[in-house]
C-alpha cells in the first residue's frame, strides 16, 4: 500500500560517468577559440555536436551552422563537426579555399585512418552503423567504393561484397555495445576471414556510459537521459535502460520532464549523453528536487581522464595563469 508521499520523486541516483566526453569538449573548444581568435562569424559544417543547447549557445556567440559548403562565403573560416566528414567534403572545402579547423573526434579519425590504410592493401569493408548519421557518411565517404553499411543482423545476410577473403569490419563509435557485438558475430559467421579492428571502434565514452546505465537501471524505477533527439549515443542509453526493464525518457532540457513519469516511480536514475552539458543535468536535478527528491547521490563509476589536444593554430600561445 503506497502512502500519498510516495507518488512523486524521492531519490535521484546520478550515473558516473555521464555527459561530455573528450571529443565533445575539444570540438566545442575549437569553435569557441576560433570565434575569439578570428571573430564572428565562424561557419560550422553540421551541428558541432548533437545537442540543442550547445548549438544555440554557439549561435549566440557568432557561429553559423550549415550543411552545404555552397552556403559558406569565400575566404571564411570553417569548422568540421566532431562527427567527421567524407573525402568529398574535405576536397570541396580545400577547393573553395576555406580556412578549415577540423573538430573531428580523434577516435573517429582513427577509424578513417584505418579504412584508408586497409583500402590501400586491397580490403573492402562492412560498416556497422546507422544510415544517414553524419559519422557514418563521413567514414563511408573515406572511400569512393567498396564499403557496405549494415544496420542490423538481417542486413548482414543480404550484404554483397566482392572480396570476402579481403574484408574488414568497422563500426560507428556511438553504437549500442551489445547490438554491435551481435551484428559483428553475424558478420564473422558469414565472412569467417573478416578482419576486425585491433581495438573496437566503439569509443571509451560510449562504452562507459552504457556500462553505468547497466549497473544503475535495475536499481531505479525510472531512468532519465539528458540528450538531444539527434544524439546517437544518448538514444542508445535510453534504449538500454528500457531493454533492462526500466522505463526511460530522453529530455533535451528540464522543461521536458513530465511529473506523471514519476507516479509511483520514486527512485530516479539520471544520466547524460556524451554531447549533453552538465549544466542541463543540474537543471534537471533542480526540477526533480521541486518534484520532491530529497536525496541526490552519485554512483561510483569509472573516472575518465582522456584529453585530446587542440589543432595547431588554435592552441593558446600562453595560457593565462
Amino acid at each position: 500500500m503506497q502512502n500519498d508521499h510516495d507518488h512523486g520523486v524521492t531519490d535521484v541516483l546520478l550515473a558516473e560517468p555521464r555527459g561530455f566526453c573528450a571529443g565533445v569538449d575539444r570540438a566545442i573548444e575549437i569553435v569557441e577559440r576560433a570565434l575569439k581568435k578570428f571573430g564572428a562569424p565562424i561557419y560550422v559544417r553540421h551541428e558541432i555536436v548533437h545537442n540543442t543547447y550547445v548549438v544555440n549557445d554557439l549561435k549566440a556567440k557568432g557561429a553559423i551552422f550549415i550543411e552545404e559548403l555552397a552556403d559558406v562565403p569565400p575566404g571564411a573560416t570553417l569548422v568540421f563537426s566532431a562527427h567527421g566528414v567524407s573525402r568529398a567534403v574535405r576536397d570541396e572545402a580545400a577547393a573553395r579555399g576555406f580556412s578549415v579547423f577540423d573538430a573531428t573526434c580523434p577516435l573517429v579519425t582513427k577509424v578513417h585512418v584505418e579504412v584508408a590504410k586497409l583500402a590501400r592493401e586491397g580490403f573492402e569493408f562492412v560498416m556497422i552503423g546507422h544510415k544517414g548519421h553524419p559519422e557514418v557518411e563521413g567514414t563511408m565517404g573515406q572511400l569512393s567504393e567498396g564499403i557496405y553499411l549494415v544496420e542490423d543482423v538481417a542486413d548482414v545476410a543480404r550484404v554483397q561484397v566482392t572480396r570476402p577473403e579481403r574484408l574488414a569490419v568497422v563500426t560507428q563509435t556511438t553504437l549500442s555495445v551489445d547490438d554491435a557485438a551481435e551484428i559483428l558475430a553475424a558478420v564473422k559467421r558469414r565472412f569467417p576471414l573478416v578482419r576486425e579492428p585491433k581495438q573496437q571502434d566503439i569509443c571509451y565514452a560510449t562504452q562507459n556510459r552504457q556500462d553505468a546505465v547497466k549497473l544503475m537501471a535495475p536499481g531505479v524505477d525510472v531512468m532519465v537521459v539528458v540528450g538531444s533527439p539527434t544524439s546517437s549515443n544518448s538514444n542508445r542509453l535510453r534504449e538500454l535502460a528500457e531493454r533492462l526493464g526500466t522505463p526511460a525518457y530522453m529530455v533535451d532540457s528540464a522543461d521536458d520532464l513530465q511529473p506523471a513519469w514519476f507516479d509511483g516511480h520514486g527512485r530516479v536514475g539520471l544520466t547524460a549523453g556524451a554531447s549533453a552539458p552538465e549544466l542541463l543535468v543540474q537543471q534537471v536535478i533542480e526540477r526533480l528536487r521541486a518534484l520532491g527528491a530529497v536525496s541526490v547521490r552519485t554512483m561510483a563509476g569509472v573516472q575518465e581522464t582522456v584529453h585530446f589536444p587542440l589543432p595547431k593554430g588554435l592552441k593558446p600561445v600562453l595560457d593565462a595563469p
